[in-house]
């Protein structure tokens, strides 16, 4: 059972080893990526090493994959906040998956989530 979802910016802190990105991943258990910060993160691997540190990374997380009912949400959002927040479809499609499962979100970029997602759901966790 999913308990949380990390956003592409929790998962470049462990990349960059900060002790406090560290230390907080290592108290939690059951969390999961979604399938939109798992291609991010991955395109920033630089070379083969890169890749395989992004690999080794992620492998404790659950991959979230999108449903139909994820991106007619993330539609619906990108319409109605794009233009007046600078939304981003990225941005929507993360937090399709936190909407529709209710489970936090944690992330440093709360200003990006809070119009699309109830405050509970976006946490700043260290």
């Amino acid at each position: 059972m999913i308990k949380g979802v990390v956003d592409t910016n929790i998962l470049i802190e462990l990349y960059r080893n900060l002790p406090a990105a560290q230390a907080w991943i290592g108290g939690q258990t059951d969390l999961a990526v979604p399938i939109i910060s798992w291609l991010e993160f991955m395109e920033g691997a630089r070379g083969k090493a890169g890749q395989a540190r992004c690999l080794q990374i992620l492998t404790p997380f659950d991959l979230l994959l999108l449903t139909d009912d994820d991106q007619q949400w993330t539609k619906t959002q990108l319409v109605q906040y794009r233009l007046s927040h600078g939304l981003s479809f990225k941005d929507c499609l993360i937090a399709s998956s936190v909407f529709r499962l209710q489970v936090p979100l944690y992330t440093h970029n709360l200003k990006d989530f809070r119009p699309i997602l109830p405050s509970y759901l976006v946490i700043k966790p260290y």
